[in-house]
């Protein structure tokens, strides 16, 4: 389980199985904001931090040799990916706006591509539907979808891409695209 490396800080409100003192905390959230994430998540990124430590405690794992370097990689890592998922909410927007600029030009255009795609997606079998859907408007990445629904990253891989095949095949017939 874990080892304890240094006494706890009293009265900062961390229980006695808090699995970072109050130096380990500070170091976490010194390296997320020093990564860019914003003040008002980093409580939520120390806590990710903190969860991960338990996970891996809670999976039988001894606790890494040097906790507050192993927490400040992980403090790193996801810095990086809250940029990454920014990065990606912003080029979403984009999108988004772009569309909502061509609806005022060509919203018929608009229209008859949305019911394309949606009668596109009834006609894939459901377990294709599913990850796709999942992959590109719930923007879950494929581990994810993998790890929630049960199944191996590759047949993730192999449904989206018979699935976007299917769909684009579908919109090329329909001569939508």
């Amino acid at each position: 389980m874990l080892r304890r490396r240094t006494s706890r800080g009293r009265g900062t409100g961390r229980g006695a199985d808090d699995p970072l003192d109050a130096a380990q905390e500070r170091r976490v959230r010194a390296v997320l904001a020093l990564g860019g994430v914003p003040q008002a998540d980093l409580p939520d990124g120390v806590q990710q931090v903190r969860l991960r430590l338990l996970e891996r405690a809670a999976s039988g794992q001894e606790a890494p040799d040097n906790v507050s370097a192993w927490a400040a990689v992980v403090a790193s890592n996801l810095a990086m990916d809250w940029h990454r998922a920014k990065n990606r909410q912003e080029r979403l927007g984009e999108r988004l706006a772009s569309l909502r600029q061509g609806e005022t030009s060509s919203g018929e255009d608009t229209r008859v591509i949305s019911l394309a795609v949606a009668q596109g997606l009834d006609e894939l079998p459901e377990t294709q539907r599913q990850v796709l859907v999942l992959r590109f408007y719930a923007d879950l990445p494929v581990r994810v979808i993998a790890q929630q629904l049960g199944i191996p990253e590759g047949t993730v891989k192999s449904r989206l891409h018979t699935a976007v095949r299917a769909l684009r095949e579908r919109l090329h017939e329909d001569e939508v695209v």
